[in-house]
Parts: C-alpha cells; structure tokens; sequence
C-alpha cells in the first residue's frame, strides 16, 4: 500500500558481486557507473591505497577533482601526463576494492548491500561482462544501510530528519509526518494571510529560479510553500493580514485579545503531536527490541500510557466529568510501574538501581510536563507576531491621517514594518519549530542511531586508448 511505503525505508538487499578474476575490473567500473551498491570495507582506506594510481596520484602537483573511471582500461602513463587525477582518483578506488575481494580460485567476490528494487537491474548490466549478483540472507545482529526514500516530496523533507538522525532501518520514517508537523507548527507562530501569502509567492518564484542566488533553494520550493499556506490558514483563523488590518474576517479568535484561550491551544496541540509522537515510537521500540522493551519503555507503551492518562485528567477537569478521575489515576499507576520495572531492569537492579531507577521515574514523568508545555510557545510566538504586526498597523493607521506627507510617511512605516517583522518572525518561527521537532517529538520516535547507505558511485568516460599499466 502507497501510505505504507511512506511510512517505511526502502527494503535493502544483502548482495555478493561475483566475477572471474580476469574481468573483476570490468565488472566493478559497471557496478561504479550504476552507484547501486555499498561494498563492505574490511580494509582502512590507507591500507587499501597501496596500488600503482594511489602512489601516483599522491605525488601529483595536480588537486584531484571527482574520480571518474575509464572505460577502456588503465592508462596509467598517459593519465599522469596529461594531469588526469580524476581517472587516477578513479582508478585508485577500483584498485581498493579489488584488494579487498574474497578470491576461491578464479573466482573473486565482494559483499555488499543494495536497494531490493535494483538488484535484479544491476545484475543484468552485470552478466554482460561475466559478472553477477547473488542476493544472501541477512546476518543476525547487523543492522541494513537506510537508503533515501524515493519520492519528490520525500526528498525535500529528508534533511529535516537527516539533520537530527539517520532513520534506523528497522524504524518507521517519519519523513512525511515530521514535515507536516513542522509546517503546522510554523504556521501557528506566522499566522497571517498577508505574510504567508508573500511566502507562497517566494516559494513559486524560487521553483522558477528567480532570483538567481536563491536557486539553490529550488529544490525545497514544495516545504517553503506549504509553510506558507499553513501561515495564510491560521491567518485567517487569528484574522491577521498583515495585522489586524480588517482585511479578512476572524474566523477562531483574536490572539492579542484572546491570549489565555490560544495558550491552552497551543498546549492542546502539543499534547496531539506528542501522542503522534508516542505512537510512532512505540511502533519502532516493537521492531528494535520486541513487545517487552516496548511494553516498559518511556518511549513506548508505558510513557504512551502516561501521556494519555495526563490527558484524560485535564479531559475530566474540563469537561466536569468525575469518574474519569480514577480512570486516568489507575492508568497512570500502571504505566509509572512499567516504566518504572523497564528502568530498574537497565539499571541492574540492587539498591542503587533501584534509586536510579526512581529518580529517572521521576525525570519521566517531569519531562512530560514540561515538554507537554512547552508547545505553549506556538501560541507565544503568535502572539508575538500579531503584536508587531498590530503595532505597524497602528502607527501606520495613525500616520495616514496627517495629510499627504502622513500618508508617505504610513506606507514607509507599513512597509518597513512588515518587513521587518516578516523577518524576524520568519526566523523566529522557522527555528522554534525545529527546536519542537527535535527535542520534543523526535526525541521520542527515536532511540537508535541508523546507518546511511552510500553506495560507490564513480561515473566512467571512454577514452579510446588503454594499455596493462597495473592500477
């Protein structure tokens, strides 16, 4: 199912590359020019650069720029005359990998992995030359590469998660997810229709290269617009266009003259993207460790349930309803005993790890509160805009009273205004989102560190002339 692979890594394939020995490097300059598989490396990369190109490449006057692999065959001779490092470079890479291949008689191979979708691809380039691809089981106890998923929209989402963690292979990625949190969160503390309007703007204008030093930008048009759209929704619910200019209707509430009500809604939300959170990490302790470590994790089950019994108490306060009350204490005691039982099993148990195991209790359920309110800042920051933006607006409402140097005098303030604070705010906003991905959600969806793949990819160039010089 497509919302299924959304939510998962590109599945990744144990390999071996299997080559008679007198056309190992034919083999391996296709496996180069595919950028499909990441070779296992049993050899540092000092010890592998021992050949003939490494050694001339080191005492080359010429900077090494990308490697690139000869088609035809090494040169050697001719390469460094001509100042070619990057086939030198290339051919140096070739020759470590070949250093590092199992041999059984005439036959050499290498491990390695690939993305399971092009393995049957690779190995087709492959037997051309005499080579090919044997798929093997993985080995217990080592953890697979995590390839980038494909996908537009994955792609530019990827370095909001990259930035924090490599995606364990075994875990959910939250790629998607994690950006639509994001957006939602910038456009809480950005809420407005004119200034997200300009960013919608921007963004389309940089999907099309103008101005040319934000090109660099382009790839990531889709994130900027979608903040901007969510700054133009919430906009509207706070009724703020470029201020509280009348322009649109207040479809929520006001958050100058609402502030108690919209800090309780900031929290709210809060509590609905850390359940996300919850749910997300409980799914990736069960895949890491199994039903028990989840069961007692603060990350998993247990601090699952903590979260929701808090939230059934604050339901039972608001709504008047007494009998939540003892449904929302038992639920709590259950869920402090396994975290509790999780913590003193990681502690080694005795006297000291039991009082570890009740002062990190204690850090639990403390960092739960404060991280529950610490989404309070959405509606702070929100705050903080319609502020600003209010005080251009009057003084820009005052100015144009005063005649017509008044007038001149009001669209210098409102646009230098709004300027301004379009870009601290804009700053302010992007970078408290973050900082709530990170230390609030992420870092309950995450507990392990996963490992990038990186395929060996050196694209190739015919030359037309080669000669047996040893690489």
């Amino acid at each position: 199912m497509r919302w299924r692979n959304l939510l998962s890594t590109p599945p990744m394939t144990r390999v071996a590359v299997v080559a008679p020995q007198s056309y190992l490097r034919q083999v391996l300059v296709r496996v180069a020019d595919a950028g499909v598989i990441e070779f296992e490396r049993t050899l540092a990369p000092g010890d592998a650069a021992t050949g003939e190109a490494a050694r001339r490449l080191r005492r080359s006057a010429d900077p090494a720029g990308p490697a690139r692999l000869a088609v035809d065959g090494p040169n050697l001779d001719r390469w460094e005359q001509a100042g070619r490092t990057d086939l030198l470079a290339g051919e140096a890479e070739l020759a470590g990998y070949c250093a590092e291949a199992v041999t059984r008689g005439n036959v050499a191979a290498l491990l390695g992995w690939a993305p399971s979708d092009r393995v049957s691809a690779v190995a087709a380039r492959l037997a051309d030359v005499g080579g090919a691809v044997a798929p093997l089981p993985s080995p217990r106890g080592i953890q697979p590469p995590t390839a980038t998923a494909p996908g537009t929209v994955r792609a530019e989402l990827s370095p909001l998660v990259s930035t924090y963690t490599t995606v364990p292979y075994a875990d959910v990625d939250p790629t998607v997810l994690a950006g639509l949190a994001y957006v939602v969160m910038f456009g809480a503390m950005f809420g407005d229709v004119g200034h997200g309007a300009l960013l919608v703007l921007g963004a389309l204008l940089i999907r099309r290269g103008r101005p040319q030093w934000l090109a660099k930008l382009q790839t990531y048009w889709r994130f900027i617009a979608g903040a901007g759209l969510s700054s133009l929704l919430f906009g509207l619910l706070y009724g703020e266009c470029f201020g509280p200019t009348g322009l649109v209707p207040t479809l929520w509430l006001a958050p100058a003259e609402h502030p108690v009500p919209l800090l309780l809604a900031g929290v709210g939300l809060g509590a609905v993207l850390l359940a996300g959170a919850y749910a997300l990490g409980t799914v990736n302790r069960i895949r890491e460790s199994g039903w028990l470590v989840a069961l007692t994790a603060p990350s998993g089950l247990a601090g699952s349930a903590l979260s929701l019994a808090a939230g059934l108490a604050v339901l039972s306060w608001y709504l008047s309803v007494e009998w939540l009350v003892p449904v929302a204490g038992l639920l709590a005691l259950t869920s402090l005993v396994l975290v509790f039982t999780g913590l003193l099993a990681e502690a080694g148990g005795g006297a000291s790890g039991v009082a570890q195991a009740l002062i990190e209790t204690f850090d639990v359920v403390i960092r739960l509160g404060s991280n529950t309110v610490s989404f309070a800042r959405l509606a702070a920051f929100g705050l903080t805009h319609a502020v600003l933006s209010g005080i251009v607006w009057a003084a820009t409402a005052g100015l144009w009273q005063r005649g017509a140097a008044g007038a001149v005098a009001a669209v210098i303030v409102f646009t230098t205004g709004n300027a301004l604070a379009f870009s601290l705010e804009a700053l302010v906003a992007g970078v408290q989102a973050l900082r709530l991905e990170y230390y609030e959600l992420f870092s309950r969806v995450f507990q392990r560190q996963g490992r990038p793949f990186r395929p060996w990819h050196v694209p190739t160039e015919t030359i037309g002339e080669a000669s047996c010089s040893p690489g």
